[in-house]
């Protein structure tokens, strides 16, 4: 997210953007290439304020919240009363509808936005619809219709008992909420709902709940509000900071000491029924990920699906790197086999360097770097139930809230994508070869 100020420090235009070097670049690197409002747009432009967000959906919310706060004079499909796409709730009909709009002219509804355009609040409408099924006619008819069929319309007036009615209030009640940016509360309310249903052996209701929450993990984790991140440009470095520092402190209490985790390295392996067995490794460098320093590995002395002695392979191969820089953390996507296979790797390899009487690189051309003087702690996610599994085999199960298990599972599932992607583009070259 990015805001042009002028010298008096006003807000001229409100922008998002996937690559915001790319994006802001372009209007400076040839100013005589531009016209007409664009080119005065940036002869004005005196400061550039940046805020890093976690998800498109957040931009697109945070992007809203701040058009309509300020106005910006350059933002002008949304001021100019021509274009000014709103999501419009009819809570006070029997039976609300979450439509479209472009004035907020009914009292009796509630409105979110200004969206920059209507394809971005479309988007949001899809994604929040899939998690909270509503109606989006105000006059539905009296029968199902096609989006019924697909999960995503309830059709409140073929409803039969008051309860139905009550429950379909209450799922809108929660999709305000998440518009206006409270999903902690939203997820909590949902958890009291579920529980209560399991008391009562409704279990299908309960697992329909459940997948609702999931749901919301999957867009929006971690989630904050537009006021959030207005307030503190640096939320996004502040919440790094904090899942780091939370998962030094979770470890600490459960006996494996680490050095504040700047570097972290995790790793997955990936391989079809034995076949083209591969390796990744993925970095977070200050919490945040770092592909500069992804490596990828072809594993050459392991036969067949041996996932135990792939990642002994993989982490021995990779500790004889002297010239990359040893993390203070290694995560493994796995449970305690995978653990007890990668401690067995890292404490093998300190043995034979002690052996050496070498606790420094070797080729100095690679900048070396001398080698940590205990071996690196080793820690594994189990994916079932989330578990954090450290070095001395015990369990940590922490609440999926937690700032550290965040983290965790983010490196995580990212070491699985870019697994993923390696094994399957070796197989592609295999398959043409």
């Amino acid at each position: 997210m990015y805001q042009f100020l002028n010298e008096h420090g006003e807000i001229l235009y409100v922008g998002k953007a996937k690559n915001l070097k790319n994006r802001v670049s372009s209007y400076f690197s040839s100013p005589g290439s531009l016209i007409g409002k664009t080119a005065v747009l940036v002869s004005q432009v005196k400061k550039i304020k940046i805020t890093i967000v976690e998800s498109e959906l957040e931009s697109l919310l945070l992007e809203a919240s701040l058009i309509k706060k300020y106005e910006p004079k350059y933002n002008i499909r949304l001021t100019d009363g021509k274009a000014y796409p709103l999501i419009r709730i009819t809570i006070k009909s029997k039976f609300p509808a979450v439509i479209t709009a472009r004035r907020p002219e009914d009292k009796l509804s509630i409105y979110f936005g200004p969206f920059p355009n209507s394809s971005a609040m479309r988007m949001v409408l899809k994604t929040i619809r899939k998690i909270f099924p509503y109606q989006s006619v105000v006059n539905h008819p009296n029968k199902k219709c096609l989006y019924n069929h697909l999960g995503l319309c309830p059709c409140p007036p073929t409803f039969k008992t008051i309860q139905e009615i009550k429950d379909y209030k209450r799922n809108l009640k929660h999709l305000i909420d998440f518009l206006d940016g409270q999903t902690k509360k939203v997820l909590k309310e949902l958890e009291k709902e579920r529980e209560g249903y399991a008391k009562l052996e409704m279990f299908e209701k309960a697992g329909k709940i459940q997948k609702q929450i999931e749901s919301i993990y999957f867009v929006t984790q971690p989630f904050h509000s537009p006021f959030e991140y207005q307030t503190n440009p640096h939320l996004r470095s502040d919440l790094r900071q904090k899942e780091l520092e939370s998962l030094q402190k979770i470890l600490a209490e459960n006996g494996v000491q680490i050095d504040f985790p700047e570097r972290i390295e995790c790793y997955d392996n990936s391989n079809f029924q034995g076949s083209n067995p591969t390796s990744s490794m993925v970095v977070l460098t200050n919490g945040e990920i770092d592909k500069s320093q992804y490596r990828k590995f072809k594993v050459k002395n392991v036969k067949g699906p041996n996932d135990f002695e792939t990642m002994k392979e993989v982490l021995t191969r990779r500790l004889k790197h002297t010239e990359w820089t040893y993390p203070q953390l290694i995560i493994i996507d796995g449970g305690k086999g995978q653990v007890s296979a990668a401690i067995e790797a890292v404490e093998g390899f300190y043995s034979s360097r002690e052996q050496s009487e070498s606790r420094s690189y070797v080729d100095t051309s690679k900048h070396p770097q001398k080698l940590p003087s205990l071996p690196i702690p080793v820690i594994g996610l189990a994916k079932r139930e989330e578990t954090i599994i450290t070095s001395n085999m015990q369990e940590i199960h922490i609440s999926k809230h937690s700032p550290a298990l965040q983290l965790v599972m983010r490196i995580r599932d990212e070491a699985h994508r870019f697994a993923i992607t390696f094994h399957r583009s070796l197989r592609s070259k295999k398959a043409f070869t």
